[in-house]
């Protein structure tokens, strides 16, 4: 079977307040919703999935790079805010090698000039915008089928 077998989703800062916080962006999904789908998902394809959530920048770059020692094979991001200012993040994510996908619910093009730019885009190999809570999905679909550790 391709695809990694063990795949970490981060959230960054804000995003344990989806569902209750400005649903023209982000829509009405919670944090908790999104990640019951995925595990199931995950499940039905017998991939390990882990769900990580902080507003702490330290402590997403910290989660960053135990990913490697865990042998954490793909990594979907929702950077958040800090898709706008972590240098910290993106070094981690370029150390430890690990291929990821980064995922906005919102269509950040589309919005304010500011968040139009990426720390983490050109080091992706891909990116999901705009499409709300199921981009993170398409992500992992993306995830399941990207070649790597068996």
């Amino acid at each position: 079977m391709a695809g990694p077998r063990h795949i970490l989703v981060i959230n960054g800062p804000n995003l344990n307040l989806l569902g209750t916080r400005e649903s023209r962006f982000y829509g009405k999904d919670t944090l908790k919703a999104i990640n019951t789908r995925l595990a199931k998902r995950a499940r039905e394809k017998r991939v390990r999935l882990e769900t990580y959530q902080s507003n702490s920048e330290a402590e997403l770059v910290g989660r960053i790079q135990q990913a490697r020692e865990e042998g954490v094979g793909f990594i979907i991001i929702n950077p958040a805010a800090y898709t706008h200012t972590s240098v910290a993040m993106r070094d981690a994510l370029a150390a430890v090698g690990i291929p990821f996908v980064e995922v906005h619910l919102s269509n950040v093009f589309a919005r304010e000039s500011f968040r139009r730019e990426s720390y983490f885009t050109d080091i992706a190999v891909g990116i999901v915008s705009g499409l709300g809570a199921r981009g993170y999905e398409l992500a992992l679909e993306f995830a399941l089928q990207y070649p790597g550790k068996k």
